[in-house]
């Protein structure tokens, strides 16, 4: 297992194009298993998380193959399994998303339970209800999910999730895709990656109403036809890059942005007095900002917190609170719907952040500290990033272990902020403790 070695205080400056969404690619991914046809995706990460997807895929039959460094080839012709390798869902909590798609297409699906991060409790029962919904008999076991649809297939509804899982309405699109019939999904998720989904789906030949609100309307069919899609930039990577960036002092341009992902990034940001700029898809971080907590009006203390769509995203509270660090003033960050997300912050203390963890699910940050760099382990993807960030600002060499928890969400990154300025090297740990 990789470690990496960080020296900080060095500003990170230059231009990066961000990776394609990683939220986006997996039900991407997994929407190949609706047609017989070829599926050609573009701008997919090479990350550890879209590994195992492919992975996945490739064990239940599909054809897949990396045509250029970013898009992949797919084909579920010759698909006849319904039980994904147990062995491989556990890397995964997108693992899950292969259900919604082999019950629609082969009326049944075998599905251990989902792997992924352990930052709380994430309920399966949005998307059992989903299936239930549809027609489909739910079995659960402890080790095995047993999703089977009616005699003639599965059938169109009207139903309205219990709440707006990005995943769970993934796969209610995806099943419903391929139903005959007009389905409507209330009080669905609408984030950029499930958009983007539903413009796959588009392409398959599938008729969706509601892209971007909480109500879709998918007029599905009996059969889907192939497509060749772009996914969007990752606007969770984009903020981690501008806040490496504020912390840092430097001046960095984004290329390939999508301003309208990034409007609640930007707002809380800008409370933080991080000010990021955008002109025709590009963003820019000035260098040498001030960051400053501003207060709420009658100077009680300013509150973070996340939410669904367009809320401000629950992958970026940890980014925010690293950027918090650095910033004067007092904010309370307060992370609603993962009650082990902060639970990372301890790493931060132990480099000199002052950051005082209330319950679970809210933290009071005061700033700026000045942080030392210190030895620390990844507990999960943002995580591992928020303590890049802190490193990168940091006096002193920080050491990150468990990098590959890193890896699953973002690409190559110790060579793209290599080229931005950076002092980080990928070491084996036995280099480590020699």
């Amino acid at each position: 297992m990789d470690k990496f070695v960080i020296e900080g205080g060095q500003p990170l400056s230059g231009t990066i194009t961000p990776a394609g969404n990683k939220n986006a690619a997996l039900p991407a991914l997994a929407s190949c298993l609706l047609t017989e046809e070829e599926v050609i995706l573009r701008n997919i990460p090479r990350i550890r998380d879209v590994d195992a997807m492919v992975g996945l895929l490739q064990a239940l039959g599909v054809r897949c193959e990396w045509q250029e460094e970013n898009t992949v080839f797919l084909c579920a012709a010759d698909v006849t399994a319904t039980r994904p390798d147990e062995s491989l869902t556990t890397k995964i909590r997108a693992s899950f998303l292969l259900a919604g798609p082999l019950l629609a297409r082969f009326g049944e699906a075998f599905m251990p339970p989902p792997g992924g991060d352990v930052i709380g409790r994430r309920r399966l029962d949005p998307h059992l209800d989903a299936f239930r919904a549809l027609g489909a008999s739910v079995e659960a076991g402890r080790k095995e999910y047993k999703l089977t649809a009616p005699s003639g297939g599965l059938r169109a509804c009207d139903f309205f999730m219990d709440e707006p899982s990005v995943m769970a309405t993934e796969n209610a699109l995806m099943a419903a895709a391929l139903t005959e019939g007009s389905t409507v999904i209330h009080n669905a998720a609408s984030e950029p990656h499930v958009q983007d989904l539903a413009r796959i789906l588009l392409q398959m030949g599938a008729r969706i109403e509601g892209i971007g609100s909480n109500v879709l309307i998918v007029h599905g069919r009996g059969e889907l036809g192939g497509a060749d899609y772009r996914i969007g930039p990752d606007y969770i990577e984009i903020a981690s890059f501008v806040a490496l960036a504020a912390v840092t002092g430097g001046e960095l341009q984004i290329d390939d942005v999508v301003p309208e992902d990034l409007r609640m990034t930007q707002l809380v940001f800008e409370r933080i007095g991080c000010t990021m700029l955008f002109d025709d898809g590009v963003a820019h971080v000035p260098a040498g900002q001030k960051l400053r907590v501003r207060d709420d009006e009658g100077d009680a203390i300013s509150k973070i917190e996340d939410g669904p769509w367009p809320a401000f995203p629950a992958d970026l509270t940890s980014i925010a609170l690293a950027l918090a660090t650095q910033a004067e003033g007092m904010v309370l960050i307060h992370e609603k719907m993962f009650e082990n997300r902060l639970f990372f912050v301890d790493k931060l203390v132990s480099m000199g952040a002052r950051v005082l963890l209330c319950d679970p699910h809210r933290a009071v940050v005061s700033g700026p500290s000045r942080l030392h760099g210190e030895r620390m382990e990844s507990p999960d993807i943002r995580a591992g990033m928020a303590m890049l960030i802190a490193a990168l600002c940091a006096e002193g060499t920080s050491e990150i272990g468990n990098v590959r928890q890193i890896d699953r969400g973002y690409e190559r990154i110790d060579e793209r902020l290599r080229a931005l300025g950076a002092r980080i090297e990928r070491v084996p740990a036995e280099r480590l403790t020699a």
